[in-house]
């Protein structure tokens, strides 16, 4: 039987992955390019998956004592200013509006010259400078704290190489930020949004992830310290998933963030950032899909079950139709995973196997192909879209409707923990903790010529797990640079760290914790 996809991920040619991943996101219906270079437009399939880490993330959020709220997306340039490190980061991304309104001159519309802005205005790229204006006036005693406010938006930073949901210019997130009145708080809500992701990540994405801080080079700009959660793609490349940030007091100090201690004396808040996006969406299609496209966990897939009747013109269609009404029905009745199953009876005017391969692209968990024979024998014939194949045979079972209907919770938790074991088993597979020297890294990474300008292509690699020293300074830039020969980064250092240490890999000096090496998109 034909593929679904027309790309494999595991041809010799360096380019075969990159163009697999846009051959899922082409076909399993998730997103297109859009007239504006660098944006996309989220087709509804793709909006439903954001839509379902929108809904069981904000729970979370919520459960952390963190209430939802909205900024503007116009930033005033002055509150970039007032932050040096913070604007130096994103400055080559920025977009920025300059004029309020258009004019016909010589018969063609532009900015009109009599509609300068006095002060121009940056669109979004990330709300810290405008939400801690916003925390200055609302934060007075030490009463007020802490103050932990979330938003989902829209934000835009000016990319140059773009890549559908992984690196776009205007792309969906939610971004955290609170206030604290010291240090302990601060770092403590920065690691429980973390661990937030993490358990996230792993349990609703079925995204197997490493948590953990980020080096000096890597930290987000003006922060104290950088955590994120990374995640191993097909490709054996990192995916920073999620990244929460410790600020200090820079952002408050920038800002004017004070408050009235028990003294009366006025103190600086510490305060915290973090954040995710639609980026998580491409880790999601990168780690679970396969040659046939994408393969959803059942906890974010829009439709759970979908049911394809054969349609074939004749009176007993009326009666396929009649079955597949009550399936459905009762499935949506019934709960997996904490909530109601989301069951869909597709009813559109097309061949039956071109919708089952529809619905095979797009990675529906359990797809139903309902027949006359079928409703006279009181049965469900189904396939589970995490065990499609047995070589070229596609599978398929068979259960009496009402032992379908009750076996449906197991079948789904079975289907999104299987994913999970399926990526776990590879991400531990490939950190390789045997590499102790930087000539051992170099030779086992190569120079990565066979990489496309953004991460992908090439050879499967892994990652490589080894001590280092922690250097920081002119020190950490020396290693940054020879890490760029090979094409390699410092993803984090895990959380997990062990007891004692081997020498640093790239200066023979103690090691001090343990750092994750890799390519990365």
């Amino acid at each position: 039987m034909q593929r679904a996809l027309s790309v494999s991920r595991t041809t010799g040619n360096k380019s075969t992955f990159p163009d697999w991943y846009q051959a899922i996101v082409r076909e399993a219906d998730m997103a297109e390019l859009s007239p504006v270079r660098g944006s996309m437009i989220i087709k509804p399939w793709g909006y439903g998956v954001w839509e379902r880490i929108q809904q069981t993330m904000d729970r979370r959020i919520k459960e952390m004592g963190v209430d939802n709220c909205y900024f503007p997306l116009f930033i005033p340039l002055g509150f970039f200013a007032k932050e040096a490190e913070h604007v130096d980061g994103f400055a080559k991304e920025m977009a920025v509006v300059t004029h309020h309104r258009l004019k016909a001159i010589d018969g063609k519309l532009q900015p009109d010259p009599d509609a300068k802005l006095e002060e121009p205005l940056i669109v979004r790229p990330t709300s810290e400078t405008i939400i801690g204006d916003a925390f200055s006036r609302w934060v007075k005693s030490h009463r007020d704290l802490p103050l932990k406010i979330n938003q989902w938006a829209n934000v835009v930073r000016w990319e140059m190489r773009t890549r559908l949901f992984l690196r776009t210019s205007e792309f969906l997130w939610q971004e955290g930020h609170t206030a604290h009145a010291d240090r302990e708080d601060a770092l403590a809500s920065t690691q429980q949004a973390l661990e937030m992701y993490r358990e996230f990540a792993e349990t609703v994405l079925a995204l197997p992830v490493v948590a953990g801080e980020k080096p000096e080079n890597e930290r987000f700009p003006g922060a104290d310290n950088t955590y994120s959660i990374e995640a191993m793609m097909q490709d054996g490349k990192a995916l920073q998933a999620g990244t929460s940030h410790y600020l200090g007091t820079s952002f408050a100090r920038a800002q004017n963030i004070r408050f009235q201690g028990d003294a009366g004396e006025l103190e600086y808040c510490h305060t915290s950032s973090w954040g995710t996006s639609t980026r998580m969406i491409g880790g999601l299609i990168m780690t679970h899909g396969d040659d046939d496209g994408l393969r959803l966990p059942p906890a974010v897939a829009p439709r759970q079950i979908v049911v394809v009747p054969m349609l074939r013109d004749k009176p007993e269609d009326a009666e396929v139709l009649a079955f597949g009404e009550a399936l459905v029905k009762a499935l949506n009745a019934t709960f997996a995973l904490g909530e109601p199953i989301r069951a869909l009876l597709d009813t559109k005017a097309q061949r039956s196997a071109e919708k089952r391969w529809n619905w095979v692209r797009r990675g529906a968990p359990i797809i139903v192909e309902l027949g006359p024979r079928d409703v006279a024998n009181g049965m469900v014939s189904f396939m589970r879209r995490d065990d499609l194949r047995d070589g070229d045979k596609v599978k398929s079972q068979a259960l009496p409707k009402d032992e379908f209907i009750a076996k449906a919770p197991e079948l789904l938790a079975a289907i999104q923990q299987g994913l999970f074991d399926e990526a776990k088993a590879r991400l531990d597979a490939n950190i390789h903790r045997d590499i102790t020297t930087w000539d051992q890294l170099a030779e086992y990474f190569g120079t990565g010529a066979d990489e496309d300008e953004d991460g992908g292509g090439g050879a499967f690699k892994g990652w490589v797990r080894a001590a280092w020293s922690r250097p920081t300074g002119e020190g950490l830039d020396a290693i940054e640079a020879r890490l760029k020969t090979l094409k390699l980064t410092l993803r984090n250092a895990p959380m997990d760290q062990p007891t004692t240490f081997a020498p640093c890999i790239f200066t023979g000096e103690p090691g001090v914790e343990e750092i994750i090496i890799g390519r990365a998109y």
